[in-house]
């Protein structure tokens, strides 16, 4: 008889669990658990823009997604158009796109802080002024190469990331609060973290 093994929640996703909503709720000022802001999910995304007829730019790209979220990524359609990318809407595969949710949703926030961003060359903090209305964090990386994921090959052709932290709770200081305790590394007033 097999002994079943126990699967164990993402080291994050526990302690938002246990932890970080009790402290954040008490920081915030909060009266009801439920208003405690939570990380719905993660975007991450790659424009492929001017590259768009380039097949091995967009090969690199597809498997630079997969390797960095374990997860198939999306072909996105152009809304409108845009003269100088020779972009018309409705165009096919001018962007790329994976979603993240639940465990590997958290498993990415945790390699992204932990181990991704502090490879950045001259790391000062993520900018602390990329929220916007609704409380959503944007955070742009001009390279792929801070994955440990990729091997060196699969850098050569250089590409930049969108990732967006969709946050439920709707106002900034709330998903600034949420985000530095998962341990995002702010910059501090004057540009130095």
């Amino acid at each position: 008889m097999a002994k079943a093994t126990a699967i164990t929640a993402p080291r994050l996703k526990a302690l938002y669990a246990t932890t970080y909503t009790k402290e954040l709720q008490a920081e915030l000022e909060l009266g009801n658990v439920n208003e405690v802001p939570k990380l719905e999910k993660i975007v991450v995304s790659v424009g492929i823009g001017k590259n768009k007829d380039d097949k091995r730019h967009y090969e690199v790209v597809k498997n630079t997604l997969i390797k960095i979220t374990g997860q198939q990524p999306v072909d996105r359609m152009a809304k409108k158009s845009i003269a100088g990318f020779k972009i018309r809407a409705g165009m096919n595969r001018v962007g790329i796109n994976v979603t993240l949710r639940g465990a590997r949703m958290y498993e990415f926030l945790d390699r992204l802080v932990n181990v991704a961003l502090p490879r950045v060359r001259d790391f000062h903090g993520v900018s602390a002024t990329a929220f916007d209305r609704d409380g959503n964090y944007n955070l742009g990386i001009v390279e792929q190469s801070i994955f440990p994921e990729l091997t060196f090959e699969e850098t050569q052709v250089a590409h930049g990331i969108q990732i967006t932290f969709v946050i439920s709770g709707k106002s900034k200081a709330g998903s600034r609060a949420l985000l530095e305790k998962f341990g995002m590394p702010f910059e501090k007033e004057g540009g130095r973290r």
